[in-house]
């Protein structure tokens, strides 16, 4: 099935990255050699040969396993071959074999991969259908950039012969973008998954609400949208936007078949400004600077309502996780003190204490996320709340506190590391840049490749209780497409080849080396960047001043 959108990465390489006239002999000039391939993430081993591989037009590609189907028809837009010559009849003799193992290799894991390119034949090798699609988008970024370029013209790729044999540092290779405080819609969410895709991520936490916006649909309580959805951090009232389900549903599949999986965050207690716009009855109140900040978690009703929330969100998500915030409740809940329902909570539960009430409320919320048949993610402030650590995923973003991150470790808790510094792509990236945060520093590229084995205050040793690493894109500061792809671009490349690579292979000269193609490839996709070769090159997109 062809690919429609023009943000997908498939159909931009489809008619583009095509193979050799028939009959002709000739390599194109512009055929990547040996010492130009550039893949990121770096592969674990990696053994260029002599030669390279023809794709034919007529190349037959041949699967042995249903739910490769995707992988198929992702490869033969990306080199040209008819959909005709796809068959699910093995045949290992095909041009190019994808093949998921009958008994599973030690080695690779559950995403790893081998593909072997010879002069007669590609195969690609894994224990899964993600390992195979990843073996896939190595076999995509070898064809030549150049190619992209000959707009019309029927030109034939080369492979150059190697052999690889490869697999993640980490199972959690993940992107965070909020949509609350900006909305920018399914195309260039899309687009997003794809790039992700291309540098083999696989975690998409998709922030729908907060103080400024919600942005999901919720067929029981409309208002939710129909109100909460208007308005942004920037223009007010006069811009915003949601998701109806059906386009969530859509994401979703995108997503699946690009092996991403999709975390949505439904933030609570906190952080609840435009739900309590569209519901004023469940809202526990806030202060000038954070408004109806709170949910009114003394009020039995208000449960049922979140619960209903979470319930609806739980059917259009089916990844293993639902993120429920739990961050920052003290900006604005000392009003709760004053209202009765809490009042009457805290002598009902003896709770003491204000934060006794909100690690009550994180208990409570995080039972009803497990009845759903989810597991609960929370950021590192639910690391002191008692959730159970076999049910529940830490993400430590409190750069200026590892001692939290050392108490989630200490309590069993699975983490993943996004720390402000040098995680938050909202920060600035570079010390001429101006727009963005710079709290004791800033993010990078050269930070966000190092991370998380450099600087050593942040160094953790791999272990199975760290689940990964993810990029978070805050969006205060991130009003447009241009900025977007500005503050992303290339450190997610930089992201991917951290949550990939192990320590011992990354180099971050040859990174700088393979990033030059990746630029190329950016200029060639329209995707905007900041070249951190040549600064003055990308001058910062500015952002308008918040009236």
């Amino acid at each position: 099935m062809k690919r429609k959108s023009i943000y997908t990465l498939a159909s931009i390489w489809l008619g583009c990255l095509l193979v050799l006239f028939s009959g002709c002999a000739t390599i194109p000039t512009e055929y990547i050699t040996s010492n130009e391939i550039a893949i990121i993430p770096q592969p674990q081993k990696m053994v260029v040969g002599d030669g390279q591989f023809n794709i034919s037009a007529k190349a037959g590609i041949s699967y042995n396993d249903a739910e490769l189907v995707d992988c198929a028809e992702f490869l033969a837009e990306y080199v040209n071959v008819s959909n005709k010559n796809i068959s699910s009849k093995f045949n290992p003799e095909a041009d190019i074999v994808l093949k998921v193992n009958e008994q599973n290799d030690q080695y690779l894991g559950d995403e790893g991969y081998t593909l072997k390119i010879s002069k007669d034949q590609v195969v690609i090798n894994a224990n899964s259908v993600a390992g195979v699609f990843y073996g896939v988008q190595t076999i995509r970024q070898m064809l030549p950039i150049s190619i992209e370029q000959k707009d019309g013209i029927d030109v034939r790729a080369a492979l150059k012969c190697v052999e690889i044999m490869d697999q993640p540092r980490y199972g959690w290779r993940g992107f965070m973008l909020d949509e609350s405080r900006h909305f920018f819609g399914q195309e260039q969410v899309e687009k997003t998954l794809d790039m992700m895709a291309l540098y083999k991520m696989n975690r998409f936490h998709w922030h729908l609400t907060d103080m400024n916006g919600w942005r999901i649909e919720i067929k029981k309580y409309p208002k939710l949208t129909e109100v909460g959805g208007k308005g942004d951090w920037t223009s007010g009232e006069n811009a915003g936007g949601f998701y109806t389900q059906e386009q969530i549903k859509q994401v979703v599949e995108f997503a699946r078949k690009r092996n991403i999986v999709i975390i949505p965050e439904i933030d609570m207690p906190g952080h609840a400004t435009a739900a309590n716009k569209a519901y004023p009855e469940f809202s526990g109140g806030g202060t000038d600077r954070h408004p109806e900040f709170t949910f009114n978690i003394g009020k039995e009703e208000t449960y049922s309502y979140l619960s209903d929330i979470l319930k609806e969100t739980t059917e259009l998500f089916p990844g293993p996780w639902i993120h429920f915030g739990g961050d920052e409740v003290h900006f604005a809940n000392k009003q709760w003190k004053d209202i009765p329902e809490i009042q009457e909570l805290m002598e009902k539960e003896n709770l003491k204490t204000l934060y006794e009430v909100e690690t009550y409320f994180n208990r409570r919320m995080a039972g009803v996320i497990d009845s759903l048949g989810k597991t609960t993610a929370g950021w590192d402030e639910v690391v002191d709340a008692g959730l159970d650590p076999e049910k529940t995923v830490v993400m430590w973003w409190r750069h200026n506190m590892p001692t939290q991150l050392a108490k989630a470790l200490d309590k069993d808790f699975k983490v993943v590391l996004c720390p402000r510094i040098p995680c938050y792509f909202d920060f600035v990236q570079h010390k001429t840049h101006k727009m963005g945060r710079t709290w004791s520093g800033f993010g990078s590229l050269e930070g966000v490749y190092q991370f998380p084995d450099m600087p050593e205050s942040y160094k953790v040793k791999d272990s199975e209780q760290i689940m990964g690493i993810q990029a978070c894109l805050w969006t205060e500061r991130v009003h447009n497409l241009e900025r977007f792809d500005y503050m992303v671009y290339p450190r997610l490349s930089a992201l991917a080849e951290s949550c990939w690579t192990n320590q011992a292979n990354k180099d971050w000269d040859n990174y700088q080396q393979r990033l030059k193609s990746h630029i190329q490839l950016y200029d060639v996709l329209g995707i905007g960047y900041f070249d951190a070769f040549d600064p003055e090159k990308t001058p910062e997109p500015m952002w308008p001043i918040q009236k």
